[in-house]
């Protein structure tokens, strides 16, 4: 990731410029971290119970 930083006068940063790819890549690990945050909650189910769900519903075959 190639990196820039604008500064103020004193030399402090005050923001970044980063190439659009990269900040596309953030903003998806950013979306993807929300949706985990959302789902926190939810209830949980074994591993074996979900095969059958997805079974269940055509999703997967046996």
């Amino acid at each position: 990731m190639t990196t820039q930083f604008l500064t103020d006068d004193q030399g402090q940063k005050i923001a970044v410029v980063i190439p659009i790819a990269d900040y596309e890549s953030l903003m998806e690990d950013v979306n993807d971290l929300a949706c985990v945050a959302e789902r926190r909650g939810d209830e949980r189910i074994s591993l074996s119970d979900l095969k059958k769900h997805l079974i269940a519903d055509g999703l997967l075959q046996d």
